[in-house]
């Protein structure tokens, strides 16, 4: 594992702590501290893709990340120290900034299955530096920031948007949905509900199908192949969607897709707010982001109905409907 950089005037200090096989399969971390933030890669190995948004910096999910040509992937956290929970202490003309790196495949209920501390040293601004009790923006920073939400269709192979609108009949539509986060708070995209329609906006006499419901359950791996896929970033997903035909495409080819898209916390999933497959073969529900809690899942046979909680939406996440289209499902043999 190389050394850390050490920059001007600022020293980072890494601590390990974790059993010495837990940390040869966890992959090589690299560690740069500045004066009022941390920048850190993680490599990860392949296996472990699947699982990336288990991977944490504190209270903080990856804020990027890339597949490298060996099959690997590198995770890149780069936040502000208090963004993520660090733990501050003035140690003379110095602060020392406490947090660790995490990976949970389970709930937090469960302990880590690999840990890592470290520290992070600057020199102390006596004009500057005030304790965390004493600043009115700790605890209600989050939930700033301006967020834009995308919706489109991807090719084949994922590599990159379709160059066409044409879906052939029976075969596989992925369909990407990101939120653009700029400087807020991490958060965890959600298809809280989609329906194809024969129009951009949804006619009270027009007619559409439910692909998503009951409040992110995938109505549609109910009857096909449909599918969220693994996550490759907590802000984005992608739905793999099995195309079968529609009544009105024999008067209007056009299809939309109109969603409704969740930023949402991802430490704050329950049965209004989730992902989730049906599995066919066990004839359950799984949930995307934590089989362990497919549990949440149990409603989408019946209701899964909203608990308004004041303020709650307005803390934890901020929704969006987008329209994708037009589409055509064509026939192959055409």
């Amino acid at each position: 594992m190389q050394r850390p950089t050490v920059m001007k005037n600022y020293v980072c200090l890494i601590v390990l702590a974790v059993i010495a096989s837990a940390a040869a399969n966890a992959g090589d971390i690299k560690i740069e501290c500045s004066k009022d933030s941390v920048n850190i890669t993680w490599t990860i190995p392949a296996e472990f893709i699947p699982h990336a948004t288990r991977f944490f910096l504190g209270s903080c999910i990856p804020s990027d990340f890339a597949i490298l040509p060996s099959g690997e992937a590198e995770l890149y956290f780069k936040h502000k120290y208090m963004d993520c929970n660090s733990r501050r202490r003035p140690k003379g003309k110095r602060v020392i900034y406490q947090n660790e790196l995490t990976y949970r495949p389970k709930t937090r209920a469960h302990p880590a299955d690999f840990t890592y501390p470290f520290e992070c040293n600057s020199h102390r601004d006596q004009n500057t530096w005030i304790p965390k009790f004493n600043r009115p923006g700790v605890g209600v920073a989050e939930g700033h920031g301006n967020l834009i939400f995308h919706m489109a269709l991807l090719n084949e192979d994922l590599s990159a948007i379709s160059k066409s609108n044409e879906v052939p009949l029976g075969s596989m539509m992925p369909i990407w949905a990101a939120v653009e986060q700029k400087s807020h708070q991490p958060m965890l995209l959600l298809i809280d509900e989609c329906v194809a329609a024969a129009t951009p906006e949804l006619q009270p006499a027009g007619q559409y199908y439910p692909l998503v419901g009951n409040q992110g359950c995938l109505l549609a791996s109910t009857w096909g192949n449909s599918k969220f896929l693994p996550r490759y970033h907590s802000s984005a997903m992608v739905l793999n969607l099995q195309t079968f035909k529609l009544a009105f495409t024999d008067e209007l080819p056009q299809v939309y897709i109109n969603c409704k898209l969740v930023a949402w916390d991802p430490e704050a999933l329950s049965e209004e707010r989730k992902a989730c497959n049906y599995v066919k073969e066990t004839g359950s529900w799984e949930l995307l982001d934590d089989p362990s809690q497919s549990h949440l899942c149990s409603c989408c046979d019946s209701s899964c109905k909203y608990r308004h909680k004041r303020g709650a939406d307005k803390s934890r996440g901020i929704a969006q409907n987008v329209v994708l289209g037009p589409l055509r499902f064509v026939n192959p043999s055409d």
